[in-house]
């Protein structure tokens, strides 16, 4: 972060600066660095500085949604127009979805951690190699969880326009998640 000198800042007014207060005190607008990050991170360095940011900034608050469940970041990372791309059936379109799909998921996995593998950054899109892990404590189709260790991977593509999400398409790896459950044989 590049600091300025007391010279070169701008005084902010009273009722701005309260409502900035109250943004950053958001868990929405956390702290980027209370934000995961990713392992490995790749960016198209011909793009404006500012709409990178604003793309990285986007998918780490969706990312970070998956990784502990706050569901004012999913609020903050998605556009109003959100669409899912690669909706499963009986989930719901828009912002609705991926919230259920998380309460559904962390129903089953309480512990579920989500790390970024890597994120690659081009144009108007953010891709975000995911890999989750937790034990499989709770209830998934009417199973009990019996304390099975959970691991596989996931791989989001985001579109991103003014700093939020506007569309996602989506691939998991639900064939190892449900052999490690239980559910299906290997």
């Amino acid at each position: 972060m590049r600091s300025t000198s007391n010279k070169s800042r701008t005084r902010l007014k009273p009722a701005l600066f309260g409502s900035l207060l109250l943004a950053a005190a958001s868990p929405a607008f956390a702290a980027t660095n209370q934000l995961i990050q990713p392992n490995v991170l790749v960016v198209d360095k011909s793009l404006p500085k500012a709409q990178l940011q604003a793309e990285i900034l986007a998918a780490r608050r969706y990312d970070t949604f998956w990784n502990n469940g706050d569901e004012a970041l999913a609020r903050a990372a998605l556009a109003a127009t959100f669409r899912d791309n690669t909706l499963p059936p009986g989930r719901p379109q828009g912002l609705s979805g991926p919230i259920a799909a998380s309460r559904g998921f962390r129903g089953a996995v309480p512990d579920l951690r989500c790390d970024v593998e890597q994120m690659i950054v081009s144009g108007d899109r953010v891709v975000s190699h995911l890999r989750f892990n937790g034990h499989f404590t709770g209830t998934f189709k009417g199973t009990h969880g019996k304390g099975q260790p959970i691991n596989f991977i996931a791989t989001d593509i985001y579109q991103i326009s003014d700093g939020r999400i506007t569309g996602n398409w989506h691939l998991e790896d639900n064939l190892t998640f449900l052999q490690q459950i239980g559910l299906i044989s290997n």
